[in-house]
């Protein structure tokens, strides 16, 4: 199935702020912005290095089997992706999953999963599982990007225990020029000038402090394509199926969050059917050049998005192409970069990434306590388990118990005065039904002071679930054991046709 092309990204405009064409050839023409997608491609090659063997040791595999899946899923991606701008490269989630299976059974089994993981999310995104992000809710959103600014902080303090006094200094001064650089100029992005500035500091004073090179060994030729040597059988497929599934959902959710995100930075919107089956075809792809795979990096994506600027495909392409240039043919040049500088980069990005006005005094005092709750359980959730896709699962899930319990206190049943024409009580019943608000519904009604006919009124109620039909027909059983006939009335189409189709055939006790 061709790819099929991806719609110009153009900024909503405004009576200040006429639109911007984001589009690739649009780029391609404008010399300004062509500059800004090549310098953010480069600072994002930088800072992909370090993230990219840090996650290959996590795995537990040689440092090219991460940089070499970087560049592929970056590459990849530009071309497949439905969200222009945003990384996708080896991630810690992904390698989290696989480390299992790597030390269990080695990289072929590894290689195996990766290419089984894009396969399941191609088909997945063919399905359309893009559209189950309407369901996530925008709480649950603050906490995954409060929860992602937690982590990538938390991730940079390994470099900074035990080292020497001179990184602290350094570090400092790369987050200085981060923030004061842009008051001068916007040309080029301040995370690039701290970088070289830092790095030329620290070769020519000759200080020794962690660089690049100690954090592993950068690979000295171009990624080949790779077959994994594993037996077709199905022994393999139960080996690897249970890791390729954990890598395809949560390479997913993250991807999905990310593109949804950066969205609402960019006030864009993206094609996320296409972005869901475009990471499925980025992993196959990385898996026969045998990587271990990946999906969307919001730390990098940031740094690319809001600390640079960039808007297009060319970034994201530029950041893969870059990476390889860089450990391959100026590994030397890379291995002199001082840690120091690239954690002030991140640190940065952590601080930008935060919503800092969800934490304050005013908005929370402003906000339903329920929605605080959601987002602190999905922040505390992710940042306990070092995994974004947990957080969100429990988030969305304590979004939904807290709907239904919500909602169901919006369910009222009363006792109308006086009777009908007929003689008969008349009951009416509002909000909607379904098995949070019916729960206490056969509990509602006089059975004992209510006269031979009575009249449910469901005008201004809407059934929603068995659990409601077995609810009424509780009451309607209830009422005939004292020779009481029931009449449902004002029913809407859809509550009509389920009370037709599910009454009296759900058995007793149901």
């Amino acid at each position: 199935m061709p790819a099929p092309a991806a719609p110009a990204v153009v900024d909503h405009p405004t009576v200040d702020h006429p639109a911007v064409d984001h589009s690739v050839r649009a780029t391609l023409r404008s010399p300004r912005a062509l500059r800004t997608e090549v310098l953010g491609g480069l600072v994002v090659a930088l800072a992909l290095i370090p993230e990219a063997i840090a996650f290959s040791i996590i795995a537990g595999v040689d440092p090219r089997v991460g940089l070499f899946a970087s560049f592929t899923m970056a590459v990849t991606i530009a071309f497949v992706g439905g969200r222009p701008a945003m990384i996708s490269a080896a991630t810690g989630a992904v390698a989290l999953v696989v480390a299992p299976l790597v030390r269990e059974h080695g990289l072929d089994h590894l290689v195996a999963a990766v290419i089984l993981a894009g396969l399941i999310q191609v088909v997945l995104g063919v399905l359309g599982v893009a559209r189950l992000m309407r369901f996530v809710p925008r709480s649950v959103m603050v906490g995954f990007v409060n929860a992602l600014a937690i982590l990538i902080f938390l991730s940079q303090l390994p470099h900074l225990q035990g080292v020497p006094f001179a990184v602290y200094p350094l570090t400092a001064a790369g987050i200085a020029i981060m923030v004061l650089f842009p008051r001068l100029t916007k040309v080029v992005p301040a995370p690039l000038v701290a970088i070289v500035l830092v790095t030329v500091v620290v070769v020519a004073a000759g200080i020794a402090v962690p660089t690049v090179g100690d954090e592993g060994a950068l690979p000295e030729s171009l990624p080949s394509l790779f077959f994994p040597d594993v037996p077709l059988t199905l022994e393999t497929l139960r080996t690897v199926a249970p890791y390729a599934l954990g890598m395809a959902l949560v390479g997913l959710l993250e991807s999905l969050m990310t593109a949804k995100l950066v969205d609402e930075v960019t006030d864009t919107r993206s094609n996320k059917t296409r972005e869901a089956w475009g990471q499925g075809v980025a992993n196959v792809v990385t898996g026969f050049f045998g990587g271990m795979g990946g999906c969307a990096m919001i730390g990098q994506t940031m740094i690319n998005v809001k600390a640079s600027g960039a808007r297009t495909r060319i970034s994201t392409f530029l950041a893969g192409a870059f990476l390889l240039v860089l450990v391959v043919g100026l590994g030397d040049v890379v291995a002199i970069m001082p840690m120091a500088a690239l954690v002030a980069v991140m640190v940065m990005v952590s601080v930008g990434t935060f919503d800092w006005h969800s934490v304050r005094p005013a908005t929370l005092r402003r906000m339903p306590r329920s929605e605080t709750a959601v987002m602190l359980a999905t922040v505390v959730v992710t940042v306990a388990t070092h995994n974004l896709a947990y957080g969100v699962i429990v988030g969305v899930l304590v979004a939904t118990l807290m709907f239904a319990r919500r909602v169901a206190h919006l369910t009222t049943v009363t006792r109308l005065d006086g009777p009908d024409a007929d003689g008969r009580a008349v009951y009416a019943v509002t909000g909607e039904l379904f098995f949070a608000s019916s729960n206490d519904l056969v509990h509602q009604f006089d059975y004992s002071g209510d006269p031979r006919g009575v009249v449910i009124d469901l005008s201004g109620a809407h059934v929603w679930d068995a659990s409601t039909v077995a609810a009424l027909d509780a009451v309607r059983t209830r009422y005939a054991a004292r020779g009481t006939t029931v009449t449902v009335v004002g029913a809407n189409a859809d509550t009509a046709a389920r009370l037709e189709r599910l009454s009296g055939a759900l058995g007793a006790g149901h």
